[in-house]
This record gives structure tokens, sequence and C-alpha cells, in this order.
């Protein structure tokens, strides 16, 4: 009988994740562990698992060299830059994520963070708490703007649809001379797209090119006006140089629900202290619908790996 350790919650009811689990007895024994960053704590855990399940703990390499029967991670997370993907190459360990599950709910906060900042949503709320009126707060609308995005890929065309819905004009990074997108989608370079954008929308993933890739140059590119939003992942913006932007008005404002350390934030966070922002502590994905998505494709993930096949591979 294989052992699968879940290394932290899957985010969803015990019921629920007991009927995915259920088709899986007599075939696999399960062991859960509440989340730590205490390694040795993890290496016990891990020990004896013939496969991992975990979200967006980080995974480093020493707990998964002290797997002595690992043979498969299987991520429930789209981006897997926490897990040290080159132990398991070392190991010959699979690795697959849960690539498709936040597509909805990314690309939904995207819109409401444009809708917010837009309409200065948190300064108006504060004013009517305290008796104040919405003088010199009078908003603007999402239609009409180009909104440029940076990371095409199944959430960043999602977003592309919903902004268009909203009659946006949509700019997307070009990849190569044949990438196909939308009729209502233009294809233009990088440093283009932060010329012209009135919003400028980050969704691409964390590697060696995307680290540190928005920086005091490419802001500078960017309009007075602008604002940018970053869903993707941290230290794919240079947030010392950004909140430097903002304290300067170089551009207009930015949304961020990730960022260089994973929240809890240091109260030295660079962007805690600069203006015309709107913060979230990494809830882009975060939905009930999401959760549940995101707990049947581990699970199929799963079956898939006992059947001697892999589904959503990344190693």
């Amino acid at each position: 009988m294989k052992k699968v350790v879940l290394l932290e919650s899957l985010g969803i009811p015990q019921a629920e994740l007991e009927a995915l689990q259920k088709p899986f007895e007599g075939e696999v024994a399960f062991a859960a562990y509440p989340r730590t960053a205490d390694v040795e704590q993890l290496k016990s855990e891990v020990r004896d698992a013939d496969a991992l399940i975990l979200a967006n703990m980080p995974l480093p390499g020493e707990v998964i060299r002290a797997a002595e029967r690992l043979q498969f991670i299987d991520v429930a997370f789209t981006g897997v830059d926490h897990v040290a993907l080159d132990a398991a190459r070392e190991r010959g360990i699979r690795v697959s994520n849960a690539s498709g599950y936040s597509n909805e709910a990314v690309a939904e906060l995207v819109i409401a963070m444009a809708l917010s900042m837009l309409r200065n949503l948190r300064q108006v709320e504060d004013r009517t708490r305290t008796g104040g009126t919405k003088d010199g707060l009078v908003g603007g609308e999402l239609r009409g703007r180009t909104v440029g995005i940076i990371g095409y890929g199944r959430i960043g065309s999602r977003t592309g649809e919903l902004l268009h819905a909203f009659g946006c004009h949509v700019l997307a990074q070009r990849r190569g001379e044949h990438q196909r997108v939308p009729e209502f989608v233009e294809l233009a370079s990088q440093d283009e797209l932060l010329r012209r954008s009135d919003i400028v929308v980050l969704h691409c993933p964390l590697n060696d090119s995307t680290r540190g890739m928005i920086n005091a140059e490419k802001l500078a590119l960017m309009r007075p006006t602008a604002i940018l939003i970053n869903v993707a992942r941290g230290p794919v913006v240079d947030e010392a140089a950004l909140a430097d932007a903002l304290q300067k008005g170089r551009i207009a404002g930015a949304c961020v629900d990730v960022f260089a350390q994973e929240p809890p934030l240091p109260a030295n966070t660079p962007l805690l202290a600069a203006p015309h922002t709107l913060l979230t502590p990494h809830v882009a994905f975060a939905t009930h619908e999401s959760m549940s998505l995101r707990a049947g494709i581990v699970f199929d993930n799963l079956r898939a790996w006992l059947d001697g096949r892999q589904e959503n591979a990344v190693v």
C-alpha cells in the first residue's frame, strides 16, 4: 500500500476531503499534518512517504532528499517555485501541479482591484464611516482604458476576456511572432505595452527571466496616470523600486496580492508605507469554488500517478 502525506490543508471541508480520499481505500494510506516551516519536523513527516501533497508551503531540497521512498509530489498550486525541483530531478521524483484551478478566481480579483482603485473604494468607504463625503474622490471608469497583460496564458487570457467585456482595449506581451490571440487582443512588446497601458497586469510565472523584471527602469516607462496590478509572483517586481515610484508619483497606483515574502509581512515592507496602494495577502487564488476545483485536480493527479501515468506534469 502506498503512503500519501498531506503536508498542509487543501482549504476544503473535511467531509469533502474524505469523499475525495474514499476511492483510494485499500490502495493508499493517507496521513495529514498541519503546515510547518520546521525542516526537521518535515523530514520526519515525509521519511516513509511515497507521495506528497502540498499547496504553497516551501518544500526545501533537504526535505525531499530525506524522503527515502518518495516518488511523486502533487502540488495543489499553479506555480511550483516554492518546491526544490532540482532535488526532485536529482532523485527522479515526478512533480505535477494543479494548473487551471484558479483561472476564474485570479482574473476576477484583477477586475475587482482595477475597479476598486479607479473608484477609490477604500477611501470613500473610510469617508462614509467618518461622516465625510465624496469631495475630491470622484473616480473613473474601466471602460475605454487600455490594459496591458504580461503573461497571456490561461489566467491572462481569462482576464483579457473579462476586460474586453468591460469595454477595454487589451494589449498582451508578444512571446513569439506566431502567438495566437483573440481578435480583440493586440500583441505588443513589453516596453510598448508599458508605455501605452493605463493599467498593467502581471500574470507571468517566476523564473530566471522574470525575477526582478519590473524594476525602476521598466516602471519609468509607464504613464504617471497608470496603475500596476501584480497577481503573479512577488519577486517579479522590485518592491523597493515600486514603492519609490509610488512615493514620487511616477505611477498613479499599485494593487499587489503577492510579495517578496509570503504574508504576514514585516512592518518594514516598503509597500506598506507607499501611497495609492491596494494590498491583499495572497488571496487571488482563494475562493470556495477554486479550492474545490483544486482539490479535485490534485486527486486526479494522484489517480493518474498510481495508474502509471502523469497529468499536469512539471517534472
